[in-house]
């Protein structure tokens, strides 16, 4: 079905006041949770032919974190879709005042490539359990898993209530040029203003999640063996293709080759040789991308890595020597396994490399001393953090997940996704039991009076 129609049918759904009522939702949840369960080998083989992802990150970073957010809405949703009673205000005396969550209406999702199934089903299903009708257009760098969510989505949700149109960039600009009430997108800084841009023609709200360079910054006091793991299962994961995989390494000077030593040792234990490809590794998701890779790599000097195999768009797990932090690498997200060192001796040389890409997406700090770790936390904006890890802030629903300034504006996960999908309206129910003359003209004589009352109510 084509976007015109869609639109319609969606449209007519809505202006026709018709709503889905929370056990409504979670029957349709329970039915999407089922058909995932079911097409879990399509969904390894479409990962494979799109980006050769392994079952265990397909499993991990895509259907089980799936599964497992469907879960957290069929367990809460109807606790959380309930009116919220807040305290009254006596000025409105008598009264009960209390929130109610409604849904949007239509909400476009715009999804990426690099986690093409989690990525797009999440939003899609939360904006959908929070009553909204959906349109997902999946990333067309992803076929396989493009056309394998259109059959997901089409065996359980009638049109009107959610539909995936695929299609690539002029497909998604048709859809912009529409006037949604809520606006979804995952991607690049780049696409993220042009949806801003698009968005605000229509005073249409949005979420943008985005990227950044997210720094991983390494304290002298550290434990190397276990900071080197991590750093190298964050930056590889996906092939370096995720958007809160640490963008590069801020390591005190005087660990900096003992440092290099243990990633490069941490590096062929997980994934031997790097002139082979190993099958724990992704593939780049396609040419374009290789090639702005392997030019990064051919501007900068090489201390480890730098295999480039073309024809089955491999690129080694590479390590680059402190790049100037004026230079193209420090400028963009580098979204591959390529991963530049630089060294600090100062705070103030942390606080220079960091300023030069603000509000990332993810910071990550490696120390033992907690006065230090907790010094970085509070000194820099960014989306969200981690002390001694990577990445793993993604798999507690509890905390909602979001950029700020260049990495994105808004946040979802578990219940911030509901919030986020659903605006909150307020309502005051008054009593007609009791009468304040007070507010009602005439005035004379009132002001003191009203005055003493505020003054009383702070």
């Amino acid at each position: 079905m084509n976007i015109e129609e869609t639109y319609k049918k969606q449209s007519d759904y809505i202006n026709s006041f018709n709503r889905l009522s929370t056990d409504e939702r979670i029957y349709y949840l329970k039915k999407l949770k089922k058909e995932i369960i079911n097409e879990e080998k399509n969904i390894y083989s479409a990962l494979y032919s799109d980006l050769k992802k392994p079952k265990f990150e397909t499993y991990t970073a895509e259907i089980g974190v799936l599964l497992n957010e469907i879960d957290l809405f069929i367990k809460n949703l109807r606790s959380w879709s309930q009116p919220k009673r807040v305290s009254s205000s006596l000025l409105n005396f008598p009264s009960k005042d209390y929130i109610i969550y409604e849904p949007f209406g239509m909400v476009l999702i715009i999804s990426p490539w690099n986690y093409p199934f989690q990525l797009a089903l999440l939003p899609a299903m939360s904006a959908f359990s929070a009553g909204n009708n959906v349109v997902l257009k999946p990333s067309e760098h992803t076929p396989n898993t493009s056309a394998l969510l259109k059959k997901i989505v089409n065996n359980i949700f009638p049109i009107e209530l959610m539909n995936v149109i695929e299609g690539d960039a002029k497909t998604a600009k048709k859809l912009l040029d529409k006037k949604w009430n809520y606006i979804f997108f995952t991607g690049s800084v780049k696409i993220g203003r042009i949806v801003a841009m698009t968005a605000a023609k229509n005073l249409t709200p949005f979420t943008l999640e985005l990227g950044g360079k997210s720094p991983a910054i390494i304290d002298v006091n550290t434990d190397i063996k276990v900071t080197c793991k991590r750093i190298v299962w964050g930056k590889l994961l996906n092939s370096g293709q995720t958007c809160v995989a640490p963008d590069y390494l801020i390591v005190h000077k005087s660990i900096k080759d003992l440092l290099i030593t243990e990633i490069i040792k941490t590096i062929e234990k997980m994934y031997g040789p790097t002139k082979n490809k190993s099958d724990d590794l992704t593939s780049i998701v396609n040419t374009n991308n290789f090639n702005r890779l392997k030019k990064i790599i051919e501007n900068n000097k090489v201390l480890y890595g730098g295999k480039l195999d073309q024809k089955n768009l491999y690129i080694s797990p590479t390590l680059i020597e402190t790049p100037d932090v004026k230079s193209s690498i420090m400028k963009e997200e580098i979204f591959g396994p390529i991963l530049p060192i630089l060294t600090y001796v100062k705070l103030d040389d942390i606080d220079f490399i960091v300023k030069q890409n603000p509000n990332p997406l993810a910071l990550y700090v490696f120390s033992k001393n907690k006065k230090f770790s907790d010094m970085i936390m509070n000194r820099y904006k960014f989306g969200g953090g981690i002390i001694n890890d990577t990445i793993v802030h993604l798999v507690n629903p509890n905390l909602p997940f979001g950029g700020i300034g260049n990495s994105g504006i808004g946040s979802y996960r578990g219940k911030s996704s509901f919030e986020l999908f659903s605006h909150k309206k307020s309502v005051v129910k008054r009593g007609m039991w009791y009468e304040n003359e007070v507010r009602y003209a005439p005035y004379k004589n009132k002001l003191n009076f009203v005055k003493k009352l505020l003054r009383f109510l702070k």
